[in-house]
């Protein structure tokens, strides 16, 4: 189904919302790029969702319910969403990546298998951040200018659809080295980067291929309406 949507802005106070997990980005030489979320703690319970952009970019959301579809649907734009079971297998405690290891992602359209390796500098630096000023929006926006300076193409905030303000707090980071799969029915080849960035919102992930531990903090106004 289409989900472009155009909402009215309110003047009502907004409702936060927060979701801890990972975010996987990987590219293929079919041209395919898939970014996965591994969320742990959210308002809707644990779950994970894949974006899917490929060589023609056509944008596909895989979501495992409409409720969460609904919502994703109101903060990035696709051409196509599609509600069916989304599995991940990834090494972790209490679904917390901890370190390097092969990561299972499965849709009925979707088969992934990448190995996640160790940490850059840049994922060591992040560890040393304390949760509070990492999960911070106004540091989120502080940082913004040095993210895209840093890692082109890569935002910690800015406005998403009907006018939701998002923050991207980093937590940590892995490279990712290793991929192979298909995208219904077609090989997705091997690794490349995440090149062209992906156009779900107004951030891709990082050009090199990596899984980041992530809050993610929307804040959203209350009474925002689609507009049919």
């Amino acid at each position: 189904m289409r989900t472009s949507r155009t909402f009215r802005r309110s003047t009502a106070p907004a409702e936060r919302r927060r979701f801890f997990g990972h975010i996987l980005g990987a590219g293929s030489t079919s041209g395919v790029r898939c970014v996965v979320g591994h969320w742990v703690t959210t308002p809707f319970g644990p779950f994970a969702d894949v974006m899917v952009e490929d060589d023609e970019g056509w944008r596909t959301l895989l979501a495992p319910t409409d409720e969460i579809a609904e919502f994703v649907c109101g903060t990035y734009e696709f051409d196509e969403v599609v509600i069916a079971p989304v599995e991940v297998d990834a090494p972790g405690r209490d679904g917390v990546v901890t370190g390097p290891g092969r990561w299972s992602v499965r849709t009925p359209d979707l088969a992934l298998d990448l190995q996640v390796a160790g940490r850059p500098l840049l994922g060591q630096a992040l560890r040393l951040l304390p949760l509070a000023a990492a999960a911070s929006p106004v540091c989120c926006r502080a940082v913004d200018p040095v993210a895209r300076l840093v890692l082109p193409g890569v935002r910690t905030y800015g406005t998403a659809l009907a006018g939701r303000h998002e923050a991207y707090g980093a937590l940590d980071l892995h490279r990712v080295v290793d991929l192979r799969g298909s995208w219904r029915g077609r090989s997705l080849g091997v690794l490349t980067p995440v090149e062209p960035p992906v156009r779900f919102g107004f951030s891709s992930t990082p050009a090199t291929p990596a899984c980041v531990r992530v809050v993610t903090t929307i804040d959203e106004q209350a009474d925002a309406k689609p507009v049919e």
